[in-house]
């Protein structure tokens, strides 16, 4: 009876690995919407000189620019159509979710369910296209200024060049916006968290080859390269960690008696991770210091003396004023989204709704002041917890030349995306599984009973 049993199990799993079509879909749809980002960022705009701007860059990617071609998979670097990449539209969801909590009219459009989720997304939207035209504008009369070695970076400056340059790099970036959604839809993981991580892993084999030639150049030692690659290695073990760490509140479900039969009496736990928030901080730091400085860092070769380049030299890695607005960003969007995501109050409503109450705490308003305060200790941890993480890579990389793609930004988004993307891969097996499962019961109930 057990070998039948064992039998049964493992062709069940074999079934689901075998059955999964959807997933399997999902899987081969999110793969080639990332090969086509990665197609994009070798399509150059035209009128651009892309050997100049790769020299440019090796000479100011020390700054804010090196951060951006990092997001950007290189794009920035090689002047593509991507060179925006998705930094509008997290630009855009930051002041839309800001505007949320700021505007009545807004936050009703948050309550009313799927159909205000979709006003405010599309409203997101238009919001991308104007700062990606903002910016775009930009980056198109910095180029006008940038000169190499071999000559200018735009052979025929105008405003023809200007207006092409912007309708380039505008469409890319709705592009990505779209693609971002499609793979939400109908792919696996959070589309644009995705995009950011295929440009970041896409770069680390030649980041890593960077590190081992500057320790070949006795740039580096050989001991610090080990030391930084094992430091890197727990970076990463510490974040699953903390990622994974939760405060679990107890709750109870009451006894209640329907006709002949009992229900409820179970006890179950309400979980709150240390970082609600997950990568989103970081992320929305790094996009707030790239959108002013883009335009500045462009412009450094122009004039020595113009307050842009005095921007841009305040917002150079390792300078005080950009590490200390680059820590209370993060702590700040922390705090910020953990209470866009998780409404105490809200949460106990539900709570007292269904009957359930936090043992030793009222239900109503004092179990949602407990939740408040539990939650608010969690995100001074979590904010903390990102600092860290964020800030000691940096300080590394200013003082020592190491690649921005060890950085600690970075591996916190290749470490939060990879568990998300690997977690809902895990729930649509598991669903798959429930449904094979059903299956089969239903199949078995329909033979002949034993007597």
């Amino acid at each position: 009876m057990a070998s039948a049993t064992e039998q049964l199990a493992g062709s069940m799993n074999l079934g689901v690995l075998a059955k999964a079509t959807e997933l399997k879909k999902r899987i081969w749809f999110t793969l080639g919407a990332l090969i086509v980002y990665r197609i994009g960022t070798y399509v150059p705009v035209p009128g651009v000189d892309a050997q100049v701007m790769g020299e440019m860059l090796r000479q100011h990617g020390g700054g804010i620019l090196g951060m951006f071609d990092m997001f950007t998979g290189g794009a920035l670097g090689r002047m593509t159509v991507f060179a925006l990449n998705i930094m509008p539209y997290i630009s855009a969801s930051i002041i839309t979710q800001l505007m949320t909590a700021a505007i009545p009219s807004w936050e009703a459009l948050k309550k009313e369910g799927e159909s205000g989720r979709k006003k405010l997304n599309q409203y997101t939207r238009y919001l991308t296209l104007v700062i990606a035209i903002v910016q775009a504008w930009g980056i198109a009369v910095g180029l006008e200024g940038i000169r190499g070695s071999t000559g200018a970076a735009v052979a025929d400056p105008g405003m023809f060049f200007r207006v092409s340059a912007v309708i380039t790099l505008v469409g890319g970036t709705m592009f990505l916006m779209w693609l971002g959604e499609q793979i939400t839809a109908r792919g696996v993981g959070n589309g644009i968290s995705l995009v950011i991580f295929a440009g970041i892993v896409a770069n680390l084999p030649s980041a890593l080859v960077s590190t081992l030639e500057l320790g070949r150049t006795g740039a580096l030692s050989t001991f610090f390269i080990i030391f930084f690659l094992l430091a890197a290695l727990s970076v990463i073990a510490f974040v699953v960690f903390m990622e994974r760490s939760q405060r679990r509140i107890p709750v109870q479900y009451p006894k209640r008696q329907v006709g002949n039969r009992m229900f409820g009496g179970e006890a179950t736990h309400l979980p709150l991770k240390l970082n609600t928030a997950g990568v989103i901080p970081p992320i929305f730091a790094s996009s707030l210091l790239l959108l002013p400085a883009t335009v500045a860092g462009f412009s450094t070769d122009q004039s020595a003396d113009s307050w842009l380049t005095t921007v841009a030299n305040l917002l150079a890695h390792g300078q005080p004023l950009y590490m200390g607005l680059y820590l209370a960003l993060i702590a700040f969007f922390a705090f910020f989204y953990t209470a866009v995501v998780f409404n105490p109050a809200e949460t106990a409503d539900n709570l007292k709704k269904y009957g359930g109450f936090v043992p030793g705490i009222r239900p109503g308003q004092q179990t949602a002041d407990y939740l408040d305060r539990v939650l608010t200790r969690l995100t001074v941890v979590g904010a903390a917890y990102l600092c860290i993480v964020c800030i000691i890579p940096e300080l590394l990389i200013s003082n020592y030349g190491v690649p921005f793609y060890f950085g600690g930004t970075s591996l916190l988004i290749i470490v939060t995306v990879t568990m998300d993307t690997v977690a809902q891969i895990q729930s649509h097996l598991f669903a798959h599984q429930y449904e094979g499962l059903i299956k089969k019961a239903r199949l078995g109930g329909r033979g002949p009973r034993p007597r």
